[in-house]
């Protein structure tokens, strides 16, 4: 299992981003499938995926989540406490909501395998004191 970024989903489907091929190798070199990601990047990935190429391409990151490519990670009902705490704790870099979403999901996944573009990620330090193993 890998947990998947914002940016690789749009990278992924829309073939203009300066990412897309970087993406495609990396999916083809992951771990099998799925990846896993959350609400807060899910949403992220339409907003910016219908600014791309409308709803099409909002429709092949749905796709994802048919085909089994990508599953959603469903958060406890008290975990929005965690993702405050790590925008709080990394307010400097500054870490958004997606990026404290996925930090909360690794911890309660245990999982450290991140697909991502966003280097910030590197910084966060898990609550057992990992960091991500972020690719590519």
């Amino acid at each position: 299992m890998t947990l998947c970024d914002t940016g690789p989903l749009v990278a992924l489907i829309d073939r203009d981003d300066l990412h897309h091929q970087r993406c495609v190798d990396t999916l083809a070199a992951l771990p099998p499938i799925p990846l896993i990601t959350t609400w807060p990047c899910l949403t992220e990935a339409m907003h910016l995926l219908d600014r791309a190429g409308g709803q099409p391409t909002q429709d092949e990151l749905w796709g994802f989540l048919a085909d089994g490519l990508l599953r959603l990670y469903l958060p406890a009902a008290d975990e929005w406490q965690r993702l405050r705490q790590f925008m709080n704790e990394y307010a400097d870099m500054p870490l958004d909501m997606a990026d404290a979403s996925l930090a909360s999901a690794a911890e309660h996944l245990g999982e450290r395998m991140l697909f991502s573009l966003d280097q910030p990620l590197r910084a966060v330090i898990l609550a057992n004191g990992d960091t991500f193993d972020i690719r590519p």
